[in-house]
């Protein structure tokens, strides 16, 4: 096995079967590293880069190496087919066990979605890592859902800017919330933080959406593929919308963000 295929083998289930495929398109048709690596996040970037310069250490011919790429990309693609649960975590690593960091399952949750992502979160601050992977999955034609709390609803339990803020300026996705009058019992709080593609795969963490929840805390979750519960999650956000129970959120001035 070459340094290019050991490389692209390794960074394989981080990347996931979208992003495979994106790198093969552009590393067939011969782009530079800078454009390969381009829209793609931040996140997927760092992992994608190391098997560039692996590919340009070894000298593979564009078409080969795209060619095992796509291989890569359809492998990882039938495992989805199957159902596959692994723990998430963030905060400090441990080397003696290797564990998928909260970020990046995230990321990569968003970049796999193809048709609908819903996204559900507590609190939530600005994540650029995140903002430019659910502006490019609107741009890929993605619908793009994300249920927050507000400053309202939470009580003194939040402060400063309200959730909504975090995803301010991405045009082309649609917030929403529980209005406190629709609230049953006083003080309930809408706190599942939650991620969900194409109802194909679900992560359900602790984290919030802010840096803090994805990177800093420890925090704890899972992330399944296949299977139900992905389908299940997304039936039920979609119910309680249908329902009147979560409402479309707007902003100051009328607009909906």
């Amino acid at each position: 096995m070459s340094t290019f295929e050991a490389a692209a083998t390794e960074a394989a289930p981080i990347l996931g079967a979208a992003v495979l495929r994106t790198l093969a398109d552009r590393v067939g048709a011969g782009w530079p590293e800078s454009a390969v690596l381009s829209g793609i996040g931040r996140a997927f970037a760092e992992v994608a880069r190391p098997v560039l310069r692996a590919l340009e250490h070894d000298g593979t011919a564009s078409g080969q190496s795209a060619a095992f790429l796509r291989g890569l990309a359809a492998g990882c693609a039938l495992q989805t087919g199957l159902v596959g649960v692994e723990s998430v975590w963030s905060g400090p690593s441990s080397h003696s066990v290797p564990v998928r960091a909260t970020a990046q399952a995230l990321i990569q949750v968003v970049t796999e979605a193809t048709s609908e992502l819903l996204l559900m979160t507590y609190s939530a601050k600005r994540h650029e890592p995140l903002r430019e992977a659910l502006a490019s999955a609107i741009v890929r034609g993605v619908q793009v859902t994300i249920v927050v709390e507000t400053l309202q609803g939470a009580g003194s339990a939040l402060a400063g800017a309200e959730p909504a803020a975090a995803f301010a300026g991405i045009n082309g996705l649609q917030l929403w919330h529980w209005p406190v009058e629709r609230r049953n019992e006083s003080g309930s709080k809408l706190h599942a933080k939650l991620a969900i593609a194409d109802r194909r795969v679900l992560l359900v963490s602790s984290a919030n959406l802010t840096q803090s929840g994805v990177e800093k805390n420890i925090e704890a979750g899972v992330l399944i593929r296949g299977g139900s519960a992905p389908a299940r999650a997304a039936e039920h956000i979609v119910e309680l919308k249908s329902k009147g129970v979560l409402a479309r959120l707007t902003v100051s001035g009328g607009g909906a963000l």
